[in-house]
Parts: C-alpha cells; structure tokens; sequence
C-alpha cells in the first residue's frame, strides 16, 4: 500500500520550515544524464548537517511497516548507500549492498531491468540475505520502478522477504510505485518528473 499523500512536515511534526529547508538543498539538473532527464540531485542534502538529520528523523518516522517487522535494511546504489547505513545503524538493523553489476566479489546474485534512460543490472552478495530475513529496500528516489523491483526480486532469489520499501522522493507521473504492487511503501517527498 502506497503512502505517497504524506508530507515531510507532517512527519517531521515541526512545521514547514524543515521541510522547505530540506527541499531547498534538492538541485533540478536538466538534461542529465542525458537529453530530456531532468536529474534531482539529492547531494547538498547530504553535505548539510541540519539537512541531513532532518531527513534521517524523517525516514524513521515514515517507515511503512514497524521497525521490528525488519531485519536488514537494503540501500540501492548510489545515494542509498548515504542514508541506507545510517538508517540501519539507528534501526539497529544489518545493512544489505545492492551494487552496480561488477562491484562485488563473487559469488553474487544479478538482476537486470530498464531505466528510463538506458538498462542496468544490479547485484547483491549470495550469502547477504538470510533465508526469511525481512529486508526494507531504500533509495532516495523512485521514477519508473525499475530499480526497486530488481531489488525486490533478489531479495526474493536470496531467499528473504520484503518488507517493504521507503523513499526520499516521488517522481511524479511515472508510476513507479503502482509498479511495486501491494507492498508497504513510502515517500517523503513528490515532484514532478
């Protein structure tokens, strides 16, 4: 079940004022990495202390399920990995590496899928994933869902379950999350693609 009608503000209980910081800092990049993307650059968040713990309180906070339906939490390479780990940590969870094809040591479990702009394949360690294990899937935006659905199903080839999936942002008309089914999920955040 998706949960995309809630705002940063409402969960964060403080205001707009956070909220609109943080959003502040999210850059637009025209055509990149190609003709007709428009590239939502989340790094300024991340080099912002105030920022960055704004959108950390604001993750925990938005999980769509409770933290102790989760075992692992898994970030998607690469801004996954910036907030996926510390998310963990807080979570007192494990933190799982889903990395771009021919980033890990062998013995790996590949998955590959389609972007709006091109094909991907992704990879997670064999033995990463417990049999059973609940794993939250994170990233920082969904846009078509290709992604998110490639990571689910390795977390499906490696013998664990999702528990659901959490994201920054919303692409707005692309769909993504109609894509993931019945999942629970949820974002911070929409724009517009």
């Amino acid at each position: 079940m998706a949960n995309t009608d809630i705002t940063l503000a409402d969960i964060l209980k403080v205001g707009e004022e956070d909220a609109q910081y943080l959003v502040s800092l999210i850059r637009s990049v025209p055509n990149f990495p190609k003709e007709g993307i428009l590239f939502r650059d989340f790094m300024p968040v991340f080099a912002d202390a105030r920022a960055l713990q704004i959108l950390m309180r604001a993750l925990e906070a938005a999980l769509p399920v409770p933290a102790d339906d989760i075992d692992a939490v898994a970030g998607l390479e690469a801004r996954g990995f910036l907030f996926g780990p510390a998310l963990a940590a807080h979570l007192g969870k494990g933190f799982v590496a889903v990395r771009k094809a021919g980033k890990l040591p062998p013995e790996t479990v590949s998955e590959s899928y389609s972007l709006e702009y091109g094909e991907a394949t992704i990879e997670v360690e064999s033995d990463a994933i417990k049999p059973g294990e609940r794993v939250l899937i994170v990233d920082d935006l969904i846009a078509t869902g290709g992604s998110a659905k490639a990571a689910r199903q390795l977390v499906t080839a490696c013998g664990g379950t999702v528990a659901g999936f959490s994201f920054v942002m919303e692409l707005e008309g692309l769909d993504g999350i109609a894509e993931l089914g019945d999942y629970p999920t949820s974002s911070l955040l929409r724009m517009p693609a």
